[in-house]
């Protein structure tokens, strides 16, 4: 495989054409990747990052560029019928697309009306940080069936896509279809979207020892004023010389890893600083995304698998550590002994 393939041609050959999820690859894929790529001509064509004087359902205050990509998601959705219903941090209500407006949340372990999907989203990632024109990103998780909720994330979440928008714009993609090897690649991502996308390494996996290099991203450092283990555990990254890669951006920085080959993010959760990170929309697909690299991401509050519980509900919320497995191990015995 080399760096020229097309994304389409890629998919066509890496995945087995058994029919149990064509439209997976042929439609539903390639509309994410073209939203993708309208989220980027989005951003360019932002003179000025602004509120817009609402708040989502959660109370975030939103951005132009919030509602924007939030619409670009979703236009790309309602053209391709098998994805049914659709919720995002921006509008956390699993809703009918455009292409089935008559379809009802259904039942999501009944696939007997064929091949149907529902699709989680964050549509653009790091608001925080976006103003001073950091790179940002959109988090994408395609499940099998109506509905993410009350599912088995490690069953019936079947994709992932996480869309960075930084100098140039990319994908990291990956693909775990029950009975196949999974799959995690990355896409080049041009201006037509799927169309003219690439993929530039068609095998995204941790390394393995030794490490050349070792990094890690510390996010909610204050925490660690607050909690005497973070602490010890940031010491002694930076005293074993340790390299920092930490953006604020979750999905900049866990990529950031997956290209690197190593790396740990860390996302704790004290009693003053509490989780941010949302189940349905970043920790499931984001967790996808590194167990099909062969790395490992938990919950730094229980040390469970991230993709072990499902989700209740749209608002969910928990820490995060992840990245190469070893690496998680250690944040596990030292956050939780």
């Amino acid at each position: 495989m080399n760096d020229t393939t097309k994304l389409l041609d890629f998919l066509q050959q890496r995945v087995p054409s058994d029919g149990s999820h064509k439209e997976l690859c042929t439609t539903v894929l390639p509309a994410l990747v073209d939203a993708i790529a309208d989220i980027a001509r989005v951003l360019r064509a932002s003179s000025a990052v602004a509120a817009v004087g609402t708040a989502n359902a959660f109370g975030d205050d939103q951005l132009n560029v919030d509602v924007s990509s939030e619409e670009a998601v979703r236009a790309a959705l309602d053209s391709v019928s098998s994805v049914v219903t659709a919720s995002s941090e921006e509008d956390p209500v699993e809703k009918p697309t455009g292409c089935r407006p008559e379809w009802p949340p259904a039942n999501a372990e009944d696939d007997s009306a064929g091949e149907i999907y529902t699709v989680a989203f964050d549509p653009l990632d790091g608001s925080s940080i976006i103003a001073p024109n950091w790179s940002v990103g959109t988090i994408l998780g395609v499940w099998r069936g109506a509905s993410a909720l009350h599912q088995s994330p490690k069953q019936r979440q079947v994709a992932a896509v996480l869309g960075v928008y930084g100098p140039r714009t990319s994908a990291v993609v990956a693909l775990r279809i029950p009975g196949q090897e999974p799959l995690c690649f990355e896409v080049a991502v041009g201006e037509q979207g799927a169309v003219d996308s690439v993929v530039v390494r068609p095998d995204v996996k941790f390394a393995g020892a030794p490490f050349k290099t070792r990094y890690f991203a510390p996010a909610n450092l204050r925490a660690a004023a607050e909690d005497e283990k973070y602490m010890k555990l940031v010491t002694h990254y930076i005293q074993s010389k340790y390299t920092l890669r930490y953006s604020g951006g979750l999905v900049p920085d866990v990529v950031h890893a997956l290209v690197k080959g190593h790396g740990v993010y860390v996302s704790p959760v004290t009693g003053a600083s509490k989780a941010k990170l949302r189940r349905l929309y970043e920790l499931f697909p984001l967790a996808l995304i590194v167990e099909c690299a062969g790395g490992k991401a938990i919950d730094p509050a229980t040390g469970d698998d991230i993709l072990e519980h499902s989700s209740k509900d749209t608002d969910e919320r928990a820490g995060l550590v992840c990245g190469i497995a070893e690496e998680v191990e250690f944040v596990k015995k030292s956050l939780l002994g």
